[in-house]
């Protein structure tokens, strides 16, 4: 019979890291939704700093530990930079409302369309599968680069590149599904929407992309029943539409959080504004300069190409709500000034429009 073992004799335990903790006696309680991220922001650990000095991944609150390298270059270390107030609401709520493109869409409601109306839905899911692939990839590198002290917002990013993922996937199945195929590559990734990778700073990147380049995937969304040919499409539209409103949230709540904390830079947001603004006005005007995409939602919103004229009335409609959209958003985060000012000319396209 083999002898017991007696650890405290034969290994010298140091047990300093027991001296070594963040704040203790801390009891975090679980609300009405369970424990969330918000209900764990009690004492110094829900307290960010205002400048972090973390390079080496330490979580926020945790003890330092001597002779500890690098493992990240983390450019964003002001909370300015990144914060926003709601970040663990949006995290929280992208748990809550995960939805599968396998089972949660019912494809077999799909059904043959006509072969110009079916060739329009799949070049209309192409370009939206190019659209998510940049919209899930830009914040994924943005996450790498943001210090572990400002958890919340990272959590919300990383929500959203798997929301982002999801599209992506669920845009290629409609392509798939019907008879048809992917089509033409429409270029989003060199235009406007590819610019956003250019972005040399967080709230650059958030304001082009958050704010502008998916508010207006988010009208389009909240459109959907329009275009729709069967539930399944519906449903796509929906599900995507509600995603879409955490990061267009996601936004607008930094740049508010930014323009309060940091006035400073309130021209500067003005600036990244000019330039949005300049690529939605110029969407808002599709009539003499038609794109695949264009032509394709005109044939699906008219129902064929004998309509074509009709599906152009409509996409003008959309387009004229994603500028109104935007301008509430604007508002929203603390830069309407830009409007009384007529520094923005979106009210003179909106009007123009209308006419």
């Amino acid at each position: 019979m083999s002898e017991a073992v007696d650890t405290a004799n034969d290994y010298e335990l140091d047990l300093g890291w027991m001296d070594r903790t963040g704040p203790w006696n801390t009891q975090a309680s679980q609300g009405k939704n369970g424990l969330t991220l918000a209900d764990i922001q009690i004492g110094e650990y829900g307290d960010p700093p205002v400048e972090s000095d973390n390079q080496t991944g330490r979580p926020r609150g945790a003890a330092s530990r001597d002779s500890t390298y690098r493992i990240g270059a983390y450019a964003v270390r002001s909370k300015s930079e990144i914060w926003l107030d709601n970040a663990s609401f949006l995290y929280e709520e992208a748990l809550q409302r995960q939805w599968s493109s396998a089972t949660d869409v019912p494809w077999h409601t799909i059904e043959p369309l006509p072969d110009d109306v079916e060739q329009a839905e799949c070049q209309l899911a192409t370009f939206l599968t190019e659209v998510e692939f940049v919209a899930g990839d830009v914040p994924a590198r943005w996450v790498s680069l943001t210090t572990p002290d400002f958890l919340e917002p990272r959590q919300v990013l990383l929500a959203q590149v798997m929301d982002e993922s999801r599209h992506m996937d669920v845009f290629r199945k409609r392509a798939l599904a019907n008879g048809g195929g992917l089509m033409q590559a429409t270029g989003a990734t060199s235009g406007f929407v590819g610019s956003i990778d250019l972005s040399r700073d967080f709230t650059e990147m958030s304001s082009r992309l958050h704010v502008s380049g998916e508010g207006a995937v988010l009208t389009l969304f909240r459109m959907g029943e329009l275009m729709a040919q069967n539930e399944a499409e519906k449903v796509i539209y929906r599900l995507c539409a509600q995603d879409e409103a955490r990061h267009v949230a996601f936004g607008v709540m930094h740049m508010r959080y930014m323009s309060e904390a940091a006035p400073e830079r309130r021209e500067e947001i003005h600036c990244y504004l000019d330039e949005a603004e300049g690529g939605l006005i110029g969407a808002a005007n599709p009539v003499g300069q038609l794109t695949p995409t264009s032509e394709s939602m005109a044939i699906i919103l008219g129902g064929g190409k004998e309509n074509f004229d009709d599906g152009m009335n409509k996409i003008i409609a959309i387009r004229q709500r994603q500028l109104r959209e935007y301008k509430k958003r604007v508002v929203s985060a603390g830069f309407g000034d830009r409007f009384e000012s007529g520094r923005s000319k979106v009210d003179e396209m909106i009007e123009r429009a209308a006419a």
